[in-house]
């Protein structure tokens, strides 16, 4: 159980201390915006297939990120006047809770905004709209702004995300800074290489690093028995091989036969119809342990479901394994996209949850695409295969591996019907 609900916690900790090495604002191995503790950076277009610092991310926005040390001092977050452009800031502590609400959504209003940990009890200096407290000391935050996938919306959105700008309390001015983030710098990337998501939790070196976990993240009321009985057995495996041994031995049993089954959708959330599966408590786990355990490993950083409401899936109608050897068809009825006051899309992951590098560079459909072609009936039919479906269908061909593959409905700035699962994802069917 320690192992299971320290996974996310371990994770962000070391994700905060990937973060901490950079020396300036910039792009690791040239494709994830990292900055230093408590400042945040921008791409300045998509997210790159080549970046593995997280799984299942999007293509419909750009990016951005940041992690925070409250302990420092408190962090000054920007919003420019996006008019009627969708925009979200992800702010999270370190349970992957959100605890502010800037967005579109929020009615949030340019400005400059104070994020501040447990034990900020500082003055609220002039020009700043409002304060967001964090429970922890350690928090992240992940802005996403949405763009067309046009050149001329490439363009429209460089001014804005360049006022997209995160630094210490005691760097505040009161005026709105800037940064060109389409000259940000190259930074070497120290876990470059591999398939799948840089390995956040080490299980032979988890039992050692989770006593410092547990001293950053103070428990929740109700969660006083369970830190305790941690502790007791960290304690006593202090001076004790066997029991450190036996620690290690079930992390890493946990690991093999708890924490890795999670990474596939079907393992993770609840059932939404035809397939699929949803979380209905992303970024507000509270004590559900399994599923922000679950989110960590296959789609970490999911945003409240207000926010966002995420459809995974694994198999076609039929049961069977989605794989490159065979040709699907997902079909929307005429008005049955779905129905949101934001943005949505229907992306293609590969085994390890990453973009599926292809000749069209396309990774996702959805919104942003204008060249979607529907039926004559209204519908919107999406053809998901390996090879080019011919004909005119190219503008809504969604390429596949020869491998096994997953599909990932977003739906940000849910309608009703979605959050209240009147809305069902399509069918996934086979054409073979």
């Amino acid at each position: 159980m320690a192992y299971i609900w320290g996974w996310p916690l371990v994770n962000m900790h070391n994700r905060q201390t990937l973060f901490a090495q950079a020396p300036e604002p910039g792009l690791l191995g040239g494709v994830l915006p990292v900055a230093p503790l408590n400042r945040l950076s921008m791409l300045s277009d998509y997210l790159a297939p080549q970046q593995r610092f997280v799984t299942s991310p999007n293509q419909d926005v750009v990016y951005g990120a940041g992690f925070l040390a409250f302990d420092r001092d408190a962090v000054v977050i920007q919003v420019p006047e996006f008019g009627d452009r969708f925009w979200v800031y992800q702010i999270v502590d370190h349970r992957s809770d959100s605890f502010a609400e800037m967005g579109i959504q929020y009615g949030t209003k340019p400005g400059m905004y104070l994020l501040a940990g447990p034990g900020w009890d500082g003055d609220v200096p002039e020009g700043i709209k409002a304060v967001y407290r964090s429970q922890t000391n350690l928090g992240a935050v992940f802005p996403r702004i949405f763009m067309d996938d046009t050149p001329e919306d490439r363009e429209a959105i460089q001014p804005l995300i360049d006022q997209v700008v995160a630094y210490p309390l005691a760097d505040y001015t009161g005026s709105m800074q800037q940064t060109d983030w389409s000259e940000s710098p190259v930074i070497p990337n120290p876990n470059a290489g591999g398939d799948s998501e840089t390995q956040w939790v080490v299980p032979r070196e988890f039992f050692t690093l989770l006593p410092t976990v547990l001293d950053e993240v103070p428990a929740l009321p109700g969660e006083e028995a369970l830190y305790a009985s941690i502790k007791f057995v960290l304690d006593a495996a202090k001076d004790d091989p066997k029991l450190q041994q036996a620690l290690t031995d079930t992390a890493i049993a946990t690991e093999a036969e708890i924490i890795n089954p999670m990474f596939e959708f079907r393992n993770n959330g609840v059932e939404a119809g035809n397939g699929w599966r949803t979380q209905k408590n992303a970024a507000r786990f509270g004590f559900g342990y399994f599923q922000r355990t679950a989110t960590a490993k296959g789609n970490m950083f999911s945003n409240v479901p207000d926010e966002t409401m995420y459809f995974g899936a694994d198999f076609d109608s039929e049961g069977q394994r989605l794989h490159g050897s065979k040709s699907y068809t997902v079909t929307f009825p005429k008005g049955a996209v779905p129905p949101v006051k934001g943005f949505w899309s229907l992306t293609l992951y590969n085994a390890q949850h990453f973009f599926n590098p292809n000749k069209l560079n396309r990774y996702s459909l959805g919104t942003k695409n204008k060249q979607l072609k529907t039926g004559e009936d209204g519908s919107l039919t999406i053809y998901v295969q390996a090879d080019h479906p011919g004909g005119d269908k190219e503008s809504n061909w969604l390429p596949s591996p020869k491998e096994d593959f997953s599909l990932y409905i977003r739906a940000y700035w849910p309608q009703e019907a979605i959050t209240n699962g009147d809305w069902t994802p399509p069918s996934i069917e086979s054409t073979e």
